[in-house]
């Protein structure tokens, strides 16, 4: 029985290894004085200096960081009402139809949606006139479609474990739904919806599959133009870009579980300080 965790842990610093070492030997090397990423030739952050003044990859970014923001927002907004549809409304004509459509991107490769959303693009221009070429729009457009099913299913699973005997004791007090929805619902999945638009925000950035179908020229995304980039070879630029975009997600998420941390304390004080109001 004692081999067991021992079996456990170690199994879990092997993942850990295989995980992290690689991202490790990555950023050790983006501040390789040499033009061979492999090779070390002494310290040096004349990679960064150059990644700064490249205007390729300041413009990609920039595109990248647009699209990500949008698609991240608009995709909370939809998929928060339709994680509350799901979760609050058992019971209504066709839900099984679209808990199943909400669900069916999550196992389906990207390919496959790519290459829909393509089809679907190329049919709307030919019999609508829109839209007229590839680029921003339809990037983002396709980048809603896909990220929205994770937000869906986060707020669906946090609505799921919430207690609604709060909400339904609110409107016999007299609360109207919006006032329900404003003041208690939304609070209590506001983690869930940070939660959700964090995860869409990083899967808009880091895309490259569903990208590449609905891109067009002149549209290149900070993903793409490194896909590029790296067929030809990795450099250290490109490891300094990537370090770079390791740090910002870091970053992303020790203010997201701060974020989280404190909400939860605020929320257990606020409910003992309700209980202890009661007794």
């Amino acid at each position: 029985m004692n081999n067991r965790p021992r079996f456990l842990i170690t199994m879990l610093c092997f993942g850990f290894a295989f995980f992290y070492i690689p991202i490790l030997s990555m950023i050790v090397y983006s501040f390789n004085n040499s033009r061979l990423a492999t090779v070390w030739g002494g310290f040096s952050t004349k990679w960064y200096v150059k990644l700064f003044e490249n205007q390729q990859v300041i413009d990609a970014a920039i595109l990248s960081l647009k699209i990500a923001l949008l698609s991240a927002t608009l995709a909370t907004i939809l998929g928060t009402m339709a994680g509350i549809a799901l979760a609050r409304f058992r019971k209504f004509k066709g839900r099984t139809l679209f808990s199943g459509l909400v669900t069916a991107p999550l196992v389906m490769p990207e390919v496959i949606t790519g290459i829909s959303t393509l089809m679907l693009f190329i049919l709307m221009a030919e019999y609508i006139g829109w839209p007229s070429q590839r680029g921003f729009t339809t990037v983002t457009l396709a980048h809603i479609t896909f990220s929205m099913v994770f937000v869906t299913t986060i707020v669906h699973s946090r609505l799921a474990q919430a207690d609604i005997d709060i909400e339904e004791a609110a409107m016999d007090l007299g609360s109207r739904p919006w006032q329900v929805m404003k003041d208690i619902t939304l609070p209590v999945i506001s983690p869930a919806i940070l939660s959700g638009w964090l995860l869409a925000f990083t899967i808009s950035l880091d895309d490259v599959v569903i990208t590449s179908f609905t891109t067009g020229p002149g549209t290149t995304t900070l993903p793409i133009l490194i896909w590029s980039k790296v067929k030809l070879g990795v450099t250290p630029d490109i490891n300094a870009l990537a370090t770079i975009t390791v740090l910002i997600v870091g970053i992303g998420v020790v203010l997201a579980g701060v974020i989280l941390q404190r909400q939860e304390k605020r929320r257990a004080r606020e409910s003992q300080m309700a209980y202890q109001a009661n007794e």
